[in-house]
């Protein structure tokens, strides 16, 4: 069975800081979650890949962005499936579309995967339609293969996406997983995985079941993690109090780490044009204040929680002010002096969608130290 003789097979070295993930492969490059973008981004150098969970009617898992796949894939050009597009609420927002819980695994895997950024990306795009969709199954089938080849530790992190939303259909994202594990011969978990997810009730539930494995928050840059929302309305905590000091130190114990947006360490780069000497200046606030820049590293640290961070991206549109080079939102700005910013602050591990600029990245930074 695939990945069973793992511990044998594997060189064990500590792992490289930050991890360098390939977010949902190298979407950079091919179109997002799909065995190829999940292939080149370990050729590339990833130490990790995150794939993006949701369910089938049929309680396969699958690898997507969202539930509501039209942005994603060729479904809305497929006329067998149109009468499947309806308005659904998700996380308490109405959307439209079509959406994976009301298809089978078998009318999932016709479909083919279409690049999302594809107007910003013309190479990731020119691949449309040649790739379907995968299912977590396949994932772990691609990990391991991988390792073998490179003879070293590679990592899965994976998103559990919109999981009370699926526990009220019956499809509840922990047990599927705890099966998935065990199809795949990865048991209960071990050092290859790290579970993430915006609600905390999830992952409680994932470390209930024995899972093995890092569980990391993720913390969005406002509003309310949806599963509190459910059980206590608007009583429930913002995520900015996850990242005040005593939120962070709350969660040590509880979880192995916290997960925010770039926003939250480069945000005022990005709100004012100032440039990388003075963050320093910008990132002090008063107590209780959520942290950002250096100082929420640091304090997350201090907690005895990890952090990471997503998504490094080199296009200006995604790059802070005083990093964009021109005009054209598409064209590569100083990703690398954004990059080396971020990953100096002492991260454990950085999301890319070009994971070979998340290898060179570090080794500059590792160069400058």
């Amino acid at each position: 069975m695939p990945g069973a003789d793992y511990a044998g097979r594997m060189q064990h070295h500590d792992a490289p800081r930050p991890l360098v993930i390939g977010h949902r492969g190298a979407p950079g490059y091919r179109p997002e979650h799909t065995r190829s973008a999940y292939e080149l981004a370990f050729a590339l150098g990833a130490d990790a890949v995150e794939p993006d969970i949701v369910a089938t009617r049929d309680g396969v898992l699958v690898l997507r962005h969202e539930n509501e796949i039209s942005g994603t894939t060729d479904v809305a050009d497929r006329p067998e499936f149109a009468g499947r597009r309806t308005t659904r609420e998700i996380d308490g927002t109405a959307l439209t579309g079509w959406f994976t819980e009301d298809f089978t695994w078998a009318e999932l895997a016709t479909l083919r995967a279409r690049e999302r950024l594809g107007a910003l990306r013309q190479s990731s795009a020119s691949f449309d339609g040649r790739f379907p969709i995968i299912r977590l199954r396949d994932l772990f089938e691609v990990i391991d293969v991988a390792a073998d080849e490179q003879r070293r530790v590679l990592r899965m992190v994976a998103e559990f996406k919109h999981a009370a939303h699926f526990d009220a259909l019956g499809l509840p994202l922990d047990e599927l997983f705890t099966a998935e594990l065990d199809a795949a011969g990865w048991g209960r978990g071990d050092e290859r995985l790290i579970m993430e997810a915006f609600e905390p009730t999830l992952l409680d539930r994932l470390g209930a079941r024995g899972i093995r494995g890092k569980r990391v928050l993720l913390v969005e840059g406002s509003g309310t993690p949806w599963d509190l929302a459910l059980q206590q309305g608007r009583a429930a905590p913002k995520y900015d109090s996850f990242v005040t000091e005593a939120g962070l130190l709350g969660l040590a114990g509880r979880f192995d780490g916290v997960s925010v947006g770039t926003s939250r360490l480069v945000g005022e780069l990005r709100s004012k044009n100032v440039d990388a000497a003075q963050l320093e200046n910008l990132v002090r606030h008063a107590p209780g204040r959520p942290l950002i820049g250096a100082e929420l590293v640091d304090a997350a640290h201090a907690a005895g929680l990890e952090i990471y961070t997503w998504t490094l991206r080199p296009e200006n549109r995604f790059l802070s002010g005083s990093f964009r080079r021109g005009s054209a939102r598409a064209a590569y700005g100083d990703w690398l002096g954004e990059f080396t910013l971020v990953i100096g602050m002492g991260v454990d591990g950085v999301f890319l969608d070009h994971p070979d600029l998340g290898v060179e990245a570090r080794a500059a930074s590792a160069g400058g130290r």
